[in-house]
């Protein structure tokens, strides 16, 4: 019974609650919208003889939508992503941005905003400096002969500090009446101004992410038991691993450019996964994915309307995030022992 009560819960969570959030987040928001106009507005493409009023049309469609899609992305990929980094170092404290992705997309878009403030060039260079953070982060871990997973990992922190140190460094020159009000709030991660644009941006490095984590999920099964293992077995460990990297970093770099930074969602949505689903990356991953655009979907809802003046989302989910993590740990740590 208990086994059956476990697998209703599992579908109740990984499936209905997207969906049920989804829906849901087109009538939170400044505006009431009734759960009628929004299923006619969505269906309105479709059966043109279903009107509603322009302003609820522009607000589901230009306002909404945007948004909820960027939640739903941001929140999957930066979940997967943690999952995939947690898998293959075997750390239950490691989470998506642990090569330094995060802080080097961050100096990319405070070094945008400080130029040019353009959202286009700034996406552009967040994306970009996200990659290339981790590209400068593996190949200081290469060049050590001795170099393994140890080495990749205090390289990425070391290249995140190094990142984060820039950040400041732009902060310092930039004008505080204009330009650094704009970095600071970007740095805090919102997706209050995402458009559709910005989303179509993204969605091929998405895609080309999403597709390397899924079809090397049971390659990370065969790495958590160890090098000498996935020898054994044929597979060439840090060739799989790069590979695997390739595909958070793009997963990562993508939904920091336009979110900003957001912390702990690849590191407790994992954890999450992992007590639901069980260790197995076959569905961990798919299990990660689901929780991440839920939570992130749940979080960006209470940010719009728990106060008067919209709260960054970075700040949310690490004031949610921390005891959740705590909890997770006394639950579930031992299943890494």
């Amino acid at each position: 019974m208990k086994k059956e009560n476990k697998e209703i819960i599992s579908i109740i969570l990984l499936v209905f609650l997207p969906v049920i959030l989804f829906f849901a987040s087109f009538l939170m928001g400044r505006y009431p919208i009734s759960p009628v106009d929004v299923i006619k507005t969505i269906l309105s493409p479709i059966f043109p003889q279903l009107t509603v009023s322009s302003t609820v049309n522009t607000i589901v469609w230009q306002i909404r939508l945007p948004r909820i899609l960027a939640a739903i992305l941001v929140g999957a990929s930066l979940s997967m992503a943690g999952a995939a980094f947690q898998g293959i170092f075997k750390n239950p404290l490691v989470s998506s941005d642990l090569l330094g992705v995060s802080n080097g997309a961050g100096f990319g878009a405070a070094l945008a905003i400080l130029f040019s403030g353009s959202s286009v060039i700034i996406q552009i260079f967040a994306f970009l400096f996200g990659i290339i953070s981790v590209s400068i982060t593996y190949l200081i871990s290469r060049a050590y002969k001795s170099g393994g997973i140890l080495i990749l990992v205090l390289s990425g922190v070391a290249i995140s500090a190094f990142f984060n140190s820039l950040i400041s460094g732009v902060k310092f020159i930039a004008d505080p009446d204009d330009k650094l009000p704009e970095i600071v709030y970007w740095l805090m991660g919102s997706l209050a101004s995402v458009t559709m644009d910005e989303i179509i941006m993204i969605l091929i490095p998405l895609l080309i992410g999403f597709i390397i984590l899924f079809l090397l999920r049971w390659q990370m099964n065969i790495l958590a038991m160890g090098d000498e293992e996935a020898q054994s077995l044929g597979l060439n460990p840090s060739r799989i691993r790069l590979i695997i990297i390739v595909g958070c970093t793009l997963l990562t770099s993508a939904a920091v450019s336009i979110s900003g930074i957001i912390g702990w969602i690849g590191m407790i949505i994992p954890h999450m996964a992992r007590m639901i689903v069980g260790p197995d990356n076959k569905i961990l991953l798919l299990a990660s994915l689901s929780l991440g655009a839920s939570f992130l979907l749940l979080i960006d809802n209470i940010s719009r309307v728990a106060i008067s003046i919209e709260i960054p989302i970075g700040i949310l989910t690490a004031i949610i995030g921390v005891p959740i993590f705590l909890y997770l740990l006394r639950r579930g740590y031992s299943d890494w022992l």
